[in-house]
């Protein structure tokens, strides 16, 4: 088969690593791809939003499916656009990529299935926004409906916190449309977990689960970012707590989804919060995650391709599915300055001393034959090992082997696996 993905970062790294696995590939592309996605596929200078460029040169070159990995394409209506044009397309079409598109259609699917979440209001006008936002406890949390690459969340940990992050999204529109409206909710405590599922409509397959760094200092401290590293297992998460998720949350929001004739195919993300009052939804993504994919592909040991076709075909249920004992952990490696604004174009050293670990480029572009840095997450380190502790020694051995000017990463990644 000929695979195109549609992507330029460490996930899609992770995805075109992990279908380059596959026998029943004969020719992988990736578009935009980066500087270490061009290892391993043909990289396209086409973007994530040009439609039908993809369609053109789907077709042109013959391709048997697409993989669409992002968030943007997905929720803007790639994969109906690719279907339209009798192009075979994995992903969930529009109305089912909504459910991470819109925070509010998924808050309030979740409220009319009952489905476990924190208590929260939307708003789509200012001062009704701040009137109800003065009339909470701090600390709160604060999110733009739409997409914001992962920086439309704010954990205000005082008023004068949240309402700067509310003026920040619908006054001063620092996300654009994507802050029209708003959710305001109750703020949980607890473990988080990242649990994804391949799902083909009413089939449910848990993968393993994995939990993300969000903050971009050692021990949850600064601004939130992307991900600054993730791990799988999760040894002190007990089984029971995952099939309650399963049970609770995930399958009933397939099943929901379903029933608003939306049904969901491919890759469902729930990110999820332990709470003393059981497992409860912060979101949900319409997609692999990054970085969690950096250290779930690792542990998969069925092709890949075999499960994309399973639940475009639906036949998910009969799609056996394998997992590797190992313990895989990422580390990110990020750019001076980031979440803020950051430099491009550093040259990358070190590369070709890495001993342990896979390396899956996030930000990185080859100019002239030499990586550089293009993104503000620039490298995640994966290292694979019996246990976390072996894994976590891989990472960091070999994240220390790689250097760029400003470079920075948290040295705390699986610390929570490990007391």
């Amino acid at each position: 088969m000929r695979v195109l993905v549609i992507g330029r970062g460490g996930r899609e790294h992770a995805i075109v690593w992990a279908l380059s696995k596959s026998p029943k590939i004969s020719k992988l592309f990736c578009a935009p791809g980066n500087g270490g996605i061009a290892g391993l596929a043909e990289c396209v200078p086409i973007t994530e939003l040009q439609f039908e460029e993809i369609s053109t040169f789907a077709k042109e070159q013959a391709i048997d499916l697409v993989m669409v990995a992002p968030d943007d394409p997905l929720a803007a209506g790639l994969v109906d656009h690719l279907e339209s044009k009798g192009i075979e397309a994995f992903g969930p079409r529009a109305n089912a990529a909504i459910i991470e598109g819109s925070k509010v259609f998924m808050k309030e699917l979740l409220k009319k299935y009952n489905i476990p979440t924190a208590a929260y209001e939307t708003f789509d006008a200012y001062e009704p926004a701040l009137a109800y936002l003065r009339s909470q406890k701090a600390p709160i949390v604060i999110k733009a409906d739409g997409l914001a690459a992962g920086k439309g969340v704010t954990v205000a940990q005082t008023m004068e916190e949240a309402e700067a992050a509310l003026r920040d999204i619908m006054v001063d529109q620092v996300f654009g449309k994507s802050g029209a409206s708003v959710v305001i909710e109750e703020f949980l405590t607890g473990q988080e977990m990242s649990l994804l599922a391949f799902v083909d409509g009413s089939t449910v397959r848990l993968m393993v689960p994995s939990q993300d760094h969000k903050p971009v200092f050692d021990n949850d401290k600064g601004p939130n970012t992307g991900g600054m590293g993730t791990y799988s297992p999760l040894p002190h998460i007990p089984e029971s707590i995952v099939q309650e998720a399963l049970v609770n949350i995930v399958q009933p929001t397939a099943d929901a989804m379903v029933k608003e004739g939306r049904p969901f195919k491919g890759v469902l993300y729930a990110g999820l919060i332990l709470t003393p009052n059981g497992v409860k939804t912060i979101e949900f993504n319409a997609r692999f995650g990054d970085p969690e994919t950096q250290v779930i592909l690792p542990r998969l040991k069925t092709d890949l391709l075999d499960i994309f076709l399973a639940i475009n075909n639906g036949t998910l249920a009969e799609q056996p599915i394998e997992w590797s004992e190992d313990a895989a952990v990422c580390v990110i490696v990020a750019s001076g300055g980031y979440p803020g604004p950051y430099p491009k174009g550093l040259p990358i050293t070190g590369l070709e001393n890495v001993q342990d670990s896979l390396v899956f480029h996030a930000g990185t572009a080859l100019e002239n034959g030499q990586i550089v840095t293009n993104g503000g997450r620039v490298l995640g380190i994966t290292g694979i090992g019996k246990d976390i502790v072996e894994a976590r020694q891989k990472a960091y051995a070999d994240a220390d082997r790689i250097h760029f000017d400003g470079k920075h990463y948290r040295t705390d990644i699986a610390m929570k696996a490990m007391k």
